[in-house]
């Protein structure tokens, strides 16, 4: 798709969704999961916030263009997830109002009907560090009453344990919209809807009560340079679009 095409896409608004959520975080390292997440922490790096650290997911800083510009040892990367200056966006096979995710298994512990990843990183990521979250795809299969095992540490086990230091969860992104946990009791609410999206078409796809504002906005439109960067130079083989499909 050519940038001089001014229409944006569903995968673009969730790029620049993805994009807002390393907004004001200053020098903390950026860890996204998943393509449209990656290409909001280079958008974000290369227009916003400048001062976010890119890993190529093993042991080194990398600039803008992918070369390498430093060593991440095992040691400093513990160090920043530990101090709250990384900030990761995970994925959720399932995900409930209070931000507990699952990424473990689906059904029961003892005989699980689904084995998925495993626990891997999840609890030691969301006490210790900003933690958003990416669903490429929305519906009551992820967004669920009670998740089946906690991966990843909602708000409301946070507060119960008392390890609330570090842990937040700024912000989900979904194939539908925005969502923040600035609903009562840190429940999630529907913070924006990306365009062509209601909120009505959200709750079906939600299997909980969600908070919403009376007026719900829509996620904001990206720049034109902001779209040059996303079609030109970042994903200018139009990969986004194997994540979000619409």
């Amino acid at each position: 798709m050519s940038s001089t095409n001014t229409t944006v896409s569903r995968a673009e608004y969730c790029v620049i969704a993805c994009a807002e959520a390393w907004r004001d975080n200053g020098e903390v390292l950026a860890s996204p999961m998943g393509l449209v997440p990656s290409f909001g922490a280079r958008l974000a790096k290369r227009t916003f916030s400048p001062d976010l650290l890119l890993t190529d997911g093993e042991a080194m800083l990398v600039g803008l263009d992918g070369t390498a510009e430093g060593w991440l040892p095992y040691r400093r990367h513990l160090t920043m997830v530990t101090g709250g200056r990384r900030h990761v966006m995970m994925g959720a096979s399932q995900i409930d109002r209070f931000g507990n995710q699952n990424i473990s298994c689906i059904g029961d512990w003892a005989r699980p009907a689904r084995q998925l990843l495993g626990v891997r990183g999840a609890p030691v990521n969301t006490l210790n560090n900003p933690v958003s979250y990416w669903i490429p795809k929305h519906s009551t299969r992820v967004f669920v009453e009670r998740v089946d095992m906690v991966s990843g540490v909602g708000y409301d086990r946070a507060e119960a344990a008392g390890v609330t230091r570090y842990h937040r969860l700024p912000r989900v992104v979904s194939d539908l919209g925005v969502f923040d946990f600035a609903g009562p009791d840190h429940r999630m609410r529907l913070a924006s809807l990306h365009p062509g999206v209601t909120v009505e078409q959200v709750r079906a796809a939600t299997g909980f009560e969600l908070a919403a504002p009376d007026e719900v906005p829509y996620t904001r439109e990206p720049t034109p340079e902001e779209l040059r960067l996303i079609r030109e130079v970042i994903d200018p083989k139009g990969l986004r679009d194997r994540e979000v499909r619409v």
